[in-house]
């Protein structure tokens, strides 16, 4: 939907940081000027700006927002006790990120933490810029008292995505927030615009430190069941509307580990877009929602006025958690009432068959004036199939997660890094096998090589009781087949080669399987981890190389100027 996207920017009137507007006519070099002249001197500021400008073909007719977020810790109670939290400019959740496509967002994180700190950009692509995707493998945490500037462009996305520390078990905390990209004025939505949006961070939490989480994983135990359920960092929280009208609400899960239902009182849910994808407007009762995904739904406040639950509950556990919301009539003068909207009564089946309903809309425009469904994704040759069977293996006596048997190890050098300066001795590309091997599980920083432009089958293949979620960096994928027990070629069959989402997250069922086609146009270093934070955290991750041996700017953006330099990178020149 079209919305006003306010600019939170905070800008230094004086001739080294002149006015929105002056930056804006002048280009990259004014605003590269203005951030870089007062930290790293002349030198780094010419090198900087040479290396922006070098860009500018790509983002100099696009806005720029600017922002400082600075990261603390606060006291809270979202389930009644008092806890620490992360704070971000002293909100929990962190603020929300509102831009248009292809904005060009320049961020400034300020970390005052006791420890290392990063946020990921959970969703946005990073269009030829792993260099600002915020994991371990692309950046060097910012260290306690320090920061870091973020630059990368909403390039070519609408939808609804999120932000979330990407660093040791800081997500457990907070620190999490809301991405909403809108559309340009020029580009129409395949839906009336709604009357306003709502944006709801759903996901499970726990009352423990997330220090103490920690300790609990690094000792070799599995984390505890949650301790509750939270919508935008309460338990309780209330949205109002006009009888009538139709409003968008963003759902997102948040959480560490658990699937949720979505649903409102009396109220159809239409959707209508996924992590980007503009959706066929399917109604649904109550919708699935996996950890790490986002949807879209149009409510119509057509009921008799009064007040409604919202519900957002776990799913595939059994003692289900509940977060409640009220949606509040701006007429009404009943309160809410009567029992909790139940639901579903069925469990894994009936959640493969609503994901197998959710598909592409191809007529609709995406975010450049094209039809989404213009690339024919069905009739490309796959170059080579990839087959990830993730496990729960004993190492040194303690608990891992795996991949294909090999439980990833953060390096103390960004994989990026080491790549960039040829720094051997970083991380392995003959450690992971792209089909499971059998063999006893075993650590590495595993990185498997991709080449440029290949369109690539990843099948996940899920043996564990648990319901998996996979997501893969910079790219969306075409989920193509969900399927119980082993996939075999056979499987492709069943396959939607015509209008599948593209999505970023993938849910995989219990003993089942999910398949994803990929193109892989965005050069870099992609991190393809398990969503639930405890499995990432012990291993069920690695990274992706797309690469060319033909350097471009036009494959590729260069280092930036401002990049952190840590482990043996440390002392480089840039």
């Amino acid at each position: 939907m079209r919305k006003r996207v306010e600019n939170h920017a905070q800008f230094h009137l004086d001739p080294l940081f002149p006015s929105p507007e002056t930056r804006l006519a002048r280009g990259p070099e004014s605003w590269c000027i203005a951030i870089d002249m007062a930290r790293e001197g002349v030198i780094g500021l010419i090198l900087g700006c040479l290396a922006v400008f070098s860009a500018s073909v790509v983002v100099a007719d696009n806005p720029y927002r600017f922002y400082t977020w600075t990261v603390t810790y606060g006291t809270v109670a979202p389930l009644g006790d008092s806890q620490q939290v992360i704070l971000i400019n002293g909100q929990f959740p962190g603020p929300k990120l509102e831009v248009v496509t292809n904005d060009n967002v320049v961020l400034n994180l300020i970390n005052k933490l006791d420890q290392p700190f990063l946020l990921t950009w959970n969703g946005i692509k990073q269009r030829k810029n792993s260099w600002q995707d915020g994991v371990l493998g692309t950046n060097c945490p910012i260290p306690p008292n320090s920061n870091y500037t973020y630059r990368f462009q909403a390039k070519d996305q609408i939808g609804t995505f999120t932000y979330f520390p990407s660093t040791l078990l800081h997500k457990a905390a907070g620190g999490f927030g809301a991405i909403n990209v809108y559309e340009r004025p020029q580009i129409p939505i395949p839906f009336p615009t709604p009357a306003g949006d709502f944006t709801l961070l759903v996901g499970d939490w726990y009352k423990t430190s997330h220090k103490v989480l920690q300790q609990s994983l690094d000792s070799g135990k599995s984390l505890p069941f949650p301790d509750g359920m939270l919508v935008n960092g309460q338990a309780h929280t209330t949205f109002s509307g006009d009888q009538g009208k139709t409003y968008m609400f963003r759902v997102s899960n948040v959480g560490l580990s658990t699937s949720l239902n979505f649903r409102i009182q009396g109220h159809k849910l239409e959707l209508v877009e996924v992590e980007g994808c503009h959706t066929i407007r399917n109604t649904y009762d109550s919708i699935d929602v996996h950890v790490g995904q986002s949807v879209a739904v149009l409510v119509t406040l057509n009921q008799p006025p009064k007040d409604y639950y919202i519900v957002a509950s776990t799913r595939f556990t059994k003692k289900v958690l509940n977060a409640n919301a009220v949606l509040h009539y701006t007429n009404s003068l009943t309160p809410v009432s009567g029992p909790l909207p139940a639901g579903p009564a069925y469990q894994m089946h009936w959640s493969m068959k609503q994901a197998r309903t959710i598909r592409w809309n191809l007529t609709a425009s995406a975010a450049r004036p094209n039809p989404q469904g213009s690339y024919h994704y069905g009739k490309v040759a796959i170059s080579r199939t990839i087959v990830l069977a993730n496990s729960a293996p004993l190492i040194n006596g303690k608990l891992r997660y795996a991949v294909n048997g090999v439980s990833y190890i953060n390096a103390d050098t960004p994989l990026k890094l080491a790549d960039y300066f040829n720094i051997g001795g970083v991380f392995s590309t003959n450690s992971l096998q792209s089909v499971p091997s059998g063999s006893s599980a075993s650590l590495a920083t595993s990185v498997m090589p991709a080449s440029l432009h290949e369109f690539i089958e990843i099948v996940f293949q899920n043996n564990e009781n648990t319901v998996q979620s996979w997501h893969l960096d910079g790219y969306d994928f075409w989920v193509v087949g969900y399927g119980f027990g082993q996939w075999t070629p056979a499987s492709r069959k069943i396959y939607n080669l015509v209008d599948a989402p593209t999505r970023h997250t993938a849910q995989v069922y219990r003993r089942s399987w999910t398949s994803i086609l990929v193109s892989l146009d965005n050069q870099g270093m992609w991190n393809l981890r398990s969503a639930a934070w405890e499995r990432q955290y012990l291993g069920q991750q690695f990274y992706l190389r797309v690469w060319t041996p033909d350097h471009s700017l036009f494959n590729e953006y260069d280092m930036p100027s401002n990049a952190l330099l840590c482990g043996k990178a440390a002392g480089h020149h840039r």
